[in-house]
């Protein structure tokens, strides 16, 4: 299950660098200035990213229940609060979060070509409409996700090691996160769109790494 979920990572990295990949404009600031490392995405790539992401993070929430079945039998109350965190990343990760920007995107490159007027402005108020409120949803089922897995490895509520609580989603994205310090380049702002997924690759290929020493303990 961790190695099938370690693909779905992959997959979804995949579509967010195909987005992510290009060069900010650093005379813009604020949304003006992320959407402009991706004013180089066509239809087909926003399409293909969409996809990808979608099908990606639907697996990856699918094969979390690899981590549910490992604090399964040392703590129900862990393995149930962490299923729960799983059905939210499923229902609202995919569809409620990931596709709605890509979206956004193409809602964003299509008015700013067609040199239509207040284009930032319309997609604030799409944002706020149509997003907003399934990423609200999205991110509190992934604290409770990620606040119970934490929790459980710390606790020993699981075969492996306590110190691999850092094999976990926040510590990956945080990894990703520091390569903003090497600065505006095509590579590092794709790794940036690619936050969450890298996090699943560091948490599924860190697990999948260790399992021989959580089996020998």
């Amino acid at each position: 299950m961790l190695s099938i979920g370690l693909f779905a990572a992959i997959l979804t990295l995949i579509g967010d660098m195909m987005i992510g990949w290009g060069i900010q404009d650093e005379t813009k600031k604020g949304l003006v200035r992320m959407f402009s490392a991706y004013r180089h995405a066509e239809n087909s790539t926003l399409f293909a990213a969409a996809l990808l992401g979608m099908f990606g993070i639907f697996l990856e929430g699918l094969f979390y229940f690899g981590i549910y079945r490992l604090m399964a039998e040392r703590s129900q109350k862990q393995a149930h609060n962490f299923r729960t965190g799983i059905i939210g990343y499923i229902v609202f990760g995919p569809c409620g979060f990931h596709v709605p920007i890509c979206m956004m995107l193409f809602l964003y490159r299509s008015l700013t070509e067609a040199g239509a007027e207040n284009v930032l402005e319309t997609v604030e108020q799409f944002a706020d409409y149509f997003i907003a409120p399934s990423l609200i949803l999205f991110w509190i089922f992934f604290l409770i996700l990620e606040g119970t897995q934490i929790s459980a490895f710390l606790k020993g509520k699981t075969p492996y090691p306590k110190r691999c609580f850092v094999f976990s989603l926040p510590v990956g994205m945080l990894i990703a996160k520091l390569f903003n310090i090497f600065g505006n380049h095509a590579f590092v702002n794709a790794i940036d769109c690619a936050w969450i997924s890298v996090g699943n690759i560091w948490m599924f290929a860190g697990l999948l790494f260790m399992m021989k020493k959580a089996q020998a303990e």
